[in-house]
């Protein structure tokens, strides 16, 4: 989805803030010593570390890397006062605990001087470059308004009285006002203008719509990935579980909150996920691989491997790859396998009991087209299936798919082809996206193994 680059803004600080004790702390030890000769010999790289734990405590306790959007100048300011001062707190605290004597008052002071300086230039010059950018029409997101109300033009006049914000205003959609010069359709006109002009983002005034046409303009946004927010009045329609967002000091209500499209909680995702499955492949698959792809090729005729195009993350098709659990057919990519398939080989039946063939897929992790957790990518036939199946289905292309899931460990595992088992699992996928935690990847990755070990009935 173009334009949607408002979550990097927290990580761009975070990052600069790391920088920025890196050098004051070089920078102090300088300015009393001379030199950067003995930094690290006379202990001051453990005070580096200490430093960059008590800062990333210091945010977390005042939440001061809550901006998605560019904030005004003057909270950027007083954020970056907060800050510092618990921060400096905490530091002199654990000195005095530890040992006062241990690093010259001079450094100290060297330090805080240069690392507030830093910080606080950062994060002014960063909120001044994207506004700079953004007034341009760099990184600039494609909305439009349903409904022709008072507080449709309020959001309207924000939108053209901050465009640093990066929202660039299509126009109003409404069936009692189409003779206002900024109504550009009905509301049945949306859905088509929104494929063809690839509007990035719906705001919704669901007070001046029928409760049909919002459930279809959810149902629209969801099954083509395009975030739909809702203005708030009296007796607006309640759906699902909503989150507060605000342009400026108007409050909007998001229908679909994704907590890995904060930039923190994807980075820490990722970082997982590289770990994780270099430790799979370096001590797993660098000997196990070599002994299933004999017995395969001992076992029938065909390759070891075998990729399948799948749908990813924002319905992107990739190369999912696996180890042959089957004969050499022509139905692999339009008919699933269910039980007692006479496709799957012998060798297959227990790699597919054991999860072994789905060993590849951490090099599809590593290469970022997957991650450990999400929801499981389907075969696109299947997705197409599904699609018609349950709605909402498309909802989990949200997020990258995964090499294990909440469905797979809650019993929608193997043959899901009932229509209320994909009913189901689509429901745990989504129920996923939206409580994401670190924790619950752990519990899930923990049930995997487990399920593994003990035999999960529902494998074949």
């Amino acid at each position: 989805m173009p334009g949607l680059y408002n979550k990097y803004i927290k990580l761009t600080h975070s990052l600069g803030d790391l920088a920025a004790l890196s050098i004051s702390n070089v920078a102090a030890y300088v300015a009393v010593n001379g030199a950067t000769s003995g930094f690290l010999s006379a202990g001051h790289h453990m005070f580096l570390l200490y430093s960059v734990l008590a800062w990333i405590i210091c945010n977390l306790l005042l939440g001061t890397y809550k901006y998605y959007k560019v904030g005004r100048r003057l909270w950027v300011i007083f954020d970056v006062f907060k800050v510092f001062l618990l921060y400096v707190l905490l530091i002199e605290a654990t000195l005095n605990i530890i040992d006062h004597l241990a690093f010259p008052r001079s450094y100290l002071l060297f330090h805080y001087l240069f690392l507030s300086l830093i910080v606080l230039s950062w994060r002014i010059a960063v909120t001044y470059i994207i506004r700079f950018l953004r007034r341009r029409g760099y990184n600039s997101r494609k909305v439009i308004i349903v409904g022709y109300s008072k507080t449709g033009k309020e959001l309207r006049d924000f939108f053209y009285n901050h465009p640093e914000y990066g929202y660039r205003f299509e126009g109003f959609f409404d069936d009692n006002a189409t003779g206002e010069r900024q109504v550009i359709g009905r509301i049945e006109d949306v859905e088509r203008y929104v494929l063809k002009h690839e509007v990035n983002e719906v705001y919704c005034a669901a007070f001046a719509l029928k409760k049909e046409q919002i459930v279809s303009l959810m149902q629209f946004s969801d099954n083509n990935l395009v975030r739909m927010k809702f203005l708030p009045e009296p007796g607006s329609f309640s759906y699902q579980k909503l989150k507060i967002d605000f342009s400026d000091l108007l409050p909007i209500l998001v229908a679909r909150s994704i907590p890995l499209d904060d930039a923190i909680n994807k980075l820490l995702k990722r970082t997982f996920d590289i770990a994780f499955s270099l430790f799979v492949i370096i001590f797993l698959l660098s000997w196990l691989l070599p002994i299933l792809a004999i017995i395969i090729k001992l076992d029938s005729k065909g390759p070891v491997f075998f990729g399948q195009v799948r749908s990813g993350i924002n319905n992107k098709t990739f190369l999912c790859w696996k180890l042959r659990s089957m004969y050499i057919n022509t139905e692999a990519n339009s008919q699933l396998a269910r039980r007692g398939d006479s496709r799957i080989t012998p060798v297959g039946a227990f790699l597919r009991k054991t999860s072994l063939d789905e060993l590849p897929q951490f090099f599809n992790v590593l290469m970022g087209q997957m991650s450990i957790v999400g929801p499981r990518p389907h075969m696109l036939k299947a997705d197409q299936e599904y699609a018609l199946i349950a709605e909402k289905y498309m909802v989990r292309h949200f997020i990258k798919p995964g090499v294990t899931g909440l469905s797979q460990v809650r019993g929608y595992r193997g043959d899901t082809t009932a229509d209320y088992q994909v009913r189901g699992r689509v429901k745990l996928d989504i129920f996923y996206l939206e409580n994401w935690t670190f924790l619950l990847d752990i519990k899930i990755i923990f049930y995997t193994i487990y399920n593994a070990i003990r035999g999960d009935k529902a494998a074949f």
